[in-house]
């Protein structure tokens, strides 16, 4: 619900920050829900046709949420650099208001995940994509703050662009160390 009303938001107070934090908020919604299926597919037992289980679910999930955050990066970096050529005005407080219930709700969720992400690559995925919102809502709110502040419509996009380098950096990290344990390559 929060990601639909974000995105809602995003589009009428015209904030690409925003919506880039929608995006990546409704990516991590799909890890979640790939993280809980490939922690529940994990924890089956072998069978006739999998005799070792399914115990690398996890690991296929973790490599498939890395994907979808590597792609909303790109979507994103794209828009963020065609809003430079074409600014468009921020409605400041009501992305403010809406991105500080996405530090809420994202560090809320980071902190559930927190105990599990050292001795399960699925649920350490899981832990990043939700601090990492936590931070990108902060920032979009530092954002509007400062567009506020000085009328600055670039801004916007700017903060946008860093969205999708920290989304970057924790999908190529996941990517990189899900195909390592998917080829059982050394720690």
């Amino acid at each position: 619900a929060f990601v639909i009303a974000e995105l809602i938001f995003g589009y009428s107070a015209n904030s690409l920050a925003l919506i880039s934090d929608a995006v990546h908020n409704l990516s991590d919604v799909i890890a979640l829900l790939l993280a809980w299926g490939g922690a529940w597919l994990a924890g089956r037992r072998p069978t006739d046709t999998h005799t070792y289980g399914y115990r690398r679910a996890s690991i296929l999930a973790a490599l498939f949420n890395a994907g979808l955050l590597l792609i909303a990066v790109g979507g994103i970096a794209v828009e963020a650099i065609n809003r430079f050529r074409e600014p468009a005005e921020v409605a400041s407080w009501t992305v403010v208001w809406v991105a500080a219930l996405g530090i809420l709700i994202n560090g809320g969720t980071a902190l559930m995940f927190m105990r599990g992400r050292h001795s399960d690559l699925n649920v350490r995925g899981a832990y990043l994509h939700m601090a990492a919102d936590a931070g990108v809502s902060l920032g979009v709110v530092v954002a509007a703050l400062l567009i506020m502040a000085t009328g600055w419509q670039w801004i916007d996009p700017a903060i946008s662009l860093v969205i999708a380098v920290v989304g970057l950096i924790s999908g190529w990290e996941l990517a990189r160390d899900s195909v390592n344990l998917a080829l059982d390559a050394v720690p």
